[in-house]
């Protein structure tokens, strides 16, 4: 907590408890000491502001400090550093000349302090100050929550003579003991749960969440108030006294919420300095300073590795990352809260990750974006290292950062190369579905539409068309922004799956009822299959006549599933061998026609083995991959290519208006 001016002077004035009429006390005392004895005031004690005219006997009767000073001279010049000030040396005067003023929890720490000053022990007094502030400490202030948090927090003003005797310590031990007790009472357990933070490890961080948990247990508020060196040795404490790390860490959490991530913190502290100083640079830079100190703290008392993974959301450590990028926090312990983030990645939402500043006119060069790539590649280096690693989690990861990239593809900027870097920081082999891969590319070309086929096909050729949904696989097809070798293995996928689907729908058909079937059951689909009842089930293994084993039935599936495989890749090469033809035909009519001389042209023709048609070509010229090319001088070639594009827009319809396994009837498959 920050500390005011205010706070100077000691707060026994300012105590409710003790009497505000101190300094007409002591007069009346020092009165009636005169007249009990006859003896005149002789000393003079001078501090700060304020002079005190005392009698000598009863300071050298209590005070080993009072001895030793008035040796030679009547007059005592008290320092500065004298423990609570003038107002608490006026309540001391006071106690020495016995009077019975209230001690309470407000002025006992600076009372205590003061008297060991004035060296008020048992060596010159039974019974003297320093011995029944003792006792009125530990009987009484630390044996109740609320006095010992006053204490603690008068002691902030009388350090370092406070730690020296031992009443900081007291009092820290004091509260986590308590705060132990507070957990294992089981009757107050039983109507009000311990504040854990199992509920903000599903849904993303948000500050108000955070105080409205914190709201339940007001013993973690009281924690949260005091100043960090001394949260601190209390968090060591629970931990040295065996609170479980659930309970403790929510502790820690919720101070930091406070004091690091509140934006009200920041700009009260900020106000603050304000009043004090005019130089508003100044004031800023102090006021990270001092967050910043306390961010450099939490990070040491925050749980590190897997045995945080149960206790602290990976959203909360995200927060605190993004802060301490505003904060300049120093590299290395960044660095260490990278590597947190990373071990516990699997954990992550996508709503907690850095996005980069609006205000940034590149998100490419971005530092957020930075970071986060930092951030994936050390899970991707820290799984590879752990081969036991679930794979689960891998997937999970791979799945979240295509989510973040398809937010972050927006950017024109992005050049194909450095776009698909990106893509490659998270292997292929953990990506168990391509759907939000294709969501970021998608992104990514719409924001490039000027790109090439080439281009395209480079940034695309991570994509595979067998690892997409059903959905997303038929508006991969009708995206006109894909490369067209994509477009025609998406349909080529479509295809299989439809094929797929019409044979299990027979299938459940066919084993579902008894009897026997003619007609379409034992058609083109199952030439060899003979009518069969449910007795000849062939799921059903060991079943006896004609029917086939559940083994067989499993091996006929792999083999089909291999079969299908290879079609596949054998399609995508001749695709690809397709796309690679026409793109040169492309260049070569593109030469052709930038050719200012007809002879050459013609020559070149000839060459090819054809002659020009002076029939113009009804079909005109087709734009897509291959962009405007006239197929006057290539009719045939172009006639048989255009059947293919045919053949798969037709596909595309029908499957559109057709249900699978309407009739039963088998639907074709392109040949190329």
């Amino acid at each position: 907590m920050g500390t005011s001016s205010s706070l100077k002077d000691s707060s026994v004035l300012s105590s409710p408890l003790s009497s505000p009429n101190v300094g007409a006390l002591l007069k009346i005392k020092i009165i009636s000491w005169s007249q009990e004895t006859g003896l005149p005031v002789t000393i003079r004690v001078r501090i700060a502001d304020r002079t005190f005219n005392l009698h000598k006997h009863p300071l050298l009767s209590k005070s080993g400090y009072f001895r030793r000073q008035l040796n030679e001279s009547n007059e005592v010049e008290i320092p500065g550093n004298f423990p609570g000030g003038p107002e608490t040396f006026e309540m001391m005067a006071l106690f020495i000349y016995g009077s019975s003023t209230l001690v309470d929890p407000f002025n006992v720490a600076a009372l205590r302090c003061a008297a060991e000053f004035l060296e008020m022990t048992e060596e010159y007094s039974s019974a003297n100050l320093c011995e029944r502030f003792d006792i009125y400490l530990n009987q009484v202030v630390l044996q109740s929550w609320d006095d010992t948090l006053i204490v603690l927090q008068k002691c902030q003003m009388l350090l370092p003579l406070a730690e020296e005797l031992l009443i900081v310590s007291r009092c820290i031990e004091s509260l986590a003991f308590m705060a132990c007790m507070e957990i294992l009472d089981p009757e107050r357990r039983r109507d009000h749960p311990v504040v854990t933070l199992e509920a903000l490890a599903s849904q993303p961080w948000n500050n108000e969440t955070v105080k409205e948990i914190l709201s339940q247990d007001l013993w973690i508020k009281d924690l949260i108030a005091l100043p960090f060196p001394f949260f601190k040795r209390i968090i060591s404490s629970l931990r040295r006294q065996g609170m479980k790390e659930k309970y403790v860490s929510p502790i820690v959490l919720f101070y930091a919420n406070k004091w690091v991530l509140s934006r009200k913190t920041h700009q009260y502290w900020q106000n603050a300095k304000k009043e004090s100083d005019d130089d508003n640079d100044d004031d800023n830079d102090d006021t990270n300073e001092k967050v910043t100190k306390i961010l450099q703290g939490i990070l040491d008392l925050l749980p590190m590795g897997e045995k945080a993974s149960k206790v602290i959301p990976v959203g909360f450590y995200f927060s605190l990352l993004s802060r301490s990028l505003q904060l300049g926090l120093r590299s290395e312990s960044r660095e260490k809260l990278q590597d947190q983030i990373a071990s516990l990645l699997y954990l992550a939402r996508v709503e907690d990750f850095l996005l980069p500043d609006s205000s940034n006119d590149s998100i490419s060069s971005c530092i957020e974006l930075s970071i986060m790539k930092s951030i994936f590649a050390k899970y991707v280096s820290f799984s590879m290292e752990l081969t036991h690693t679930p794979e689960p989690r891998n997937y999970i990861v791979a799945e979240l950062w295509d989510v973040y990239l398809t937010k972050i593809a927006t950017d024109p900027q992005w050049s194909s190369k450095r776009f698909l870097e990106l893509i490659e920081t998270v292997p292929l082999s953990s990506r168990q579905t391509h759907d939000h891969l294709y969501r970021a590319l998608s992104t990514f070309l719409m924001a490039h539409p000027d790109m090439s086929q080439e281009e395209k096909g480079l940034v695309c050729k991570y994509l595979n068309c067998q690892k997409l949904s059903q959905e997303v696989c038929i508006e991969a097809v009708q995206n006109e922004l894909m490369p067209l070798r994509l477009i025609v293995q998406a349909l080529f996928v479509q295809q299989l799956n439809t094929q797929q689907a019409f044979k299990e729908c027979s299938d459940s058909f066919r084993y579902a009822h008894c009897g026997e079937y003619s007609g379409s059951l034992s058609s083109t689909i199952y030439p060899n299959s003979k009518s069969q009842n449910l007795g000849e089930s062939p799921y059903m293994e060991g079943s006896e006549g004609g029917s086939k084993p559940l083994s067989f039935l499993l091996k006929d599936s792999v083999q089909r599933s291999e079969f299908s495989r290879k079609e596949y890749e054998s399609t995508s090469f001749r695709i690809q061998s397709l796309e690679e033809e026409l793109m040169s035909l492309k260049n070569t009519l593109q030469l052709q026609h930038t050719s200012k001389k007809v002879e050459p042209i013609s020559a070149n023709f000839q060459s090819l083995g054809r002659t020009p048609s002076k029939k113009r070509n009804t079909i005109g010229q087709v734009t897509s991959c291959i962009g405007s090319v006239n197929f006057s001088s290539q009719r045939r070639y172009a006639t048989r290519l255009l059947k293919v594009f045919r053949r798969i827009t037709l596909f595309g319809r029908g499957k559109s208006r057709k249900k699978p396994g309407g009739n039963g009837v088998r639907p074709k498959i392109l040949n190329f």
